[in-house]
């Protein structure tokens, strides 16, 4: 009896405690634009009592009886508490917080710590910071911006760039860092250039002459919403190996939370090349090699009756392509190179003043373009958000007949399948196509290797353009020996023979995603 007694006692006053605890609900919005905020973290303090909100901003949370005070916390706001006393019904606004926000950094596999949390080094550069001094390939725009990064910048249209964060590691390995693209690792390698570095690569306009570059030079900095550098073995652990050499993370622009917008952008480029290191050409003396062609005691120039007077006429020997042959003489008239091959010439079968040339090879080099256009749209609501966007960019490089293409389109969105489970996903394509690009290498149509070497200074650029527009043939100013019919090529091309007729194409398509299922918790 006394054991019913005490059990009926112990099931009223469980009852009674029961009776006594409230459900307390609400809706957490912003004080900016007055939109739900999803996923903020309500507590009853002083306990482990808590929830989370749902993609409308609501939440509903069972208090014990008796004072008590919920506290609002979510990253990059301000937390509020809150006295609930006796309501059961609690509306919140949340602020900014500035100064958390500006120490938010996005670490391995994307999770948002503040930089008082992190045991390593880390900075962020944001998309607006890499966007606003436009360049092809972002990495570029990263030159400069982070403490103890070494950007080793191309020096060709499309070509790669090298990122060595904190210093060499290896003398013969990789050292390039790893990319990760929205938690997506890719490959940055340089291997396509591997070739060009001994003394064997020719520069003929094959695949292996030609600087393709890397992975990072197909992101659209449009799209770029940050980008973190980490620097340290415990922020790269995660993703292994590669990153041995840290890690530069790259999160994309997302949509807005509420309603619907349209950004468009456009911009122009103008490059030209650094004259402070183009060469110095000397104007004293023309092709050759000193004192031993000919037969007569001059020894300048090799010597034949071209215009059969019986007299000994004084060719240029453009065999050579050096040019430390005879002091130019304004009062010397020789056969020069745009005296054979080409009957067209002006100058066919003539003899010309002994002077140097008036454009030297530094004007073969053209005012590069690139122009920039790009169009997104982006929308949200309460129950997910999405942005689609496209880029298009089209750079004409400083030499002639070179030009890159690319096209990036863009798609990000987020929506809540159901209470406490949210599905996101990413995908990104480029589209690359390039023409001219420049080759590497030595000799073939790699113009540079001539003009840092070898020419003659008697001969003008600007007339080497003339004779191929003229003809669309190979009219050189290097031919050999065989008067007075000089037709055959010894070693270099005209320039613009070799820009418009021997040069490179490529396609490159690259695509890279992820899904993400988010489940939250109920309890927070």
């Amino acid at each position: 009896m006394k054991k019913l007694v005490l059990t009926c006692f112990l099931l009223a006053l469980t009852v009674a405690l029961w009776a006594q605890e409230r459900s307390v609900s609400g809706n957490v919005s912003s004080s900016e634009d007055k939109s739900p905020l999803p996923g903020v973290n309500v507590l009853l303090q002083g306990t482990t009592i808590g929830t989370v909100t749902d993609a409308s901003g609501n939440y509903t949370i069972t208090v014990p009886p008796g004072k008590g005070t919920l506290a609002f916390s979510f990253i990059g706001l301000l937390t509020q508490e809150i006295e609930i006393g006796e309501r059961t019904t609690i509306d919140v606004s949340m602020a900014s917080d500035v100064t958390q926000l500006t120490e938010l950094i996005v670490t391995a596999q994307g999770i948002l710590k503040t930089r008082n949390e992190l045991s390593y080094s880390a900075q962020t550069v944001t998309g607006e910071n890499l966007s606003n001094a436009r360049d092809n390939n972002f990495v570029n725009s990263l030159s400069g911006k982070v403490a103890g990064v070494q950007i080793q910048k191309n020096n060709s249209m499309g070509g790669s760039t090298n990122i060595v964060i904190r210093g060499w590691k290896s003398l013969t390995g990789n050292n390039q860092a790893l990319f990760v693209v929205d938690g997506v690792p890719i490959d940055n390698s340089t291997d396509n250039v591997n070739n060009n570095n001994s003394a064997n690569s020719s520069g003929n306009g094959r695949p292996e002459s030609v600087d393709f570059g890397n992975a990072a030079a197909d992101i659209n900095p449009d799209d770029i919403e940050s980008t973190t550098i980490l620097k340290g073995p415990a922020a790269t652990a995660l993703y292994g190996s590669r990153a041995s050499n840290g890690v530069v993370y790259i999160t994309t622009k997302k949509g807005r939370k509420k309603g619907i917008g349209v950004t468009l952008n456009s911009g122009v480029t103008f490059g030209t090349v650094d004259k402070t290191t183009l060469p110095k050409y000397q104007k004293e003396y023309g092709g050759g090699y000193e004192k031993y062609y000919g037969p007569n005691e001059d020894g300048y120039f090799d010597q034949s009756d071209v215009d059969g007077d019986g007299v000994l006429d004084n060719i240029v020997p453009t065999r050579e392509d050096a040019s430390v042959g005879a002091p130019f003489d304004p009062n010397l008239l020789v056969y020069q190179w745009d005296s054979f091959g080409d009957p067209t010439s002006p100058n066919y079968q003539k003899k010309t003043p002994w002077v140097a040339a008036k454009n030297d090879p530094n004007e073969y080099f053209e005012t590069g373009v690139t122009y920039s256009n790009s169009v997104s749209i982006d929308g949200g609501g309460d129950k997910g958000f999405f942005k689609l966007g496209y880029t298009t960019t089209d750079e004409t490089g400083v030499q002639p007949n070179s030009k890159l293409q690319k096209d990036y389109l863009n798609f990000s969105a987020s929506y809540e399948v159901a209470k406490n489970l949210s599905a996101s996903g990413t995908i990104n394509f480029s589209n690359v196509d390039g023409k001219g690009r420049y080759a590497l290498g030595y000799g073939g149509n790699n113009n540079l290797s001539s003009f840092r070497e070898w020419w003659q200074m008697n001969v003008d650029i600007k007339q080497q353009e003339a004779a191929y527009m003229r003809t669309r043939e190979n009219i050189t100013w290097n031919w050999g020996p065989g008067y007075p019919a000089k037709t055959d090529l010894i070693y270099w091309d005209n320039p613009y023979f070799a820009a418009y007729e021997n040069y490179s194409t490529d396609n490159r398509l690259r695509y890279l995603g992820n899904v993400n299922w988010i489940i939250r918790s109920p309890h927070g």
